[in-house]
């Protein structure tokens, strides 16, 4: 027997109710979108930390005539890289099962660091 949020009650079998449960949880899980959506959150906020609108608008700036911009830019689009290869690589990981899937929070912690000039 299983109760849903308005308090009906719901027959269900022991097998019926492991399946429902087990969907519960999966859905409760970050997918994909959600890393993304968070590391492009982390990209876009470094960027703005040295006053830039944006990761894109940072990355433009790799062929600025002025050499502090373009030196932080170059810097960024490098670190940018690195996120994004880790991130896949570890994301391929827990997809194949070879590593347990982190809350998205324990996620951004393990992305390299950026190093600026």
């Amino acid at each position: 027997m299983f109760k849903n949020i308005n308090g009906v009650e719901i027959e269900m079998t022991v097998a019926e109710e492991a399946e429902f449960l087990a969907s519960v949880a999966a859905l409760s899980q970050p997918q994909v979108a959600d890393y993304q959506t968070a590391i492009q959150g982390t990209i876009d906020g470094t960027a703005r930390s040295k006053l830039f609108n944006d990761g894109v608008t940072m990355a433009s700036y790799i062929a600025s005539t002025v050499e502090p911009w373009a030196a932080q830019a170059l810097a960024f689009v490098a670190w940018r890289d690195d996120v994004w290869q880790y991130a896949y690589s570890e994301l391929s990981k827990v997809q194949a099962g070879k590593r347990e899937k982190p809350t998205v929070a324990e996620f951004l912690l393990e992305l390299p660091e950026i190093v600026w000039p």
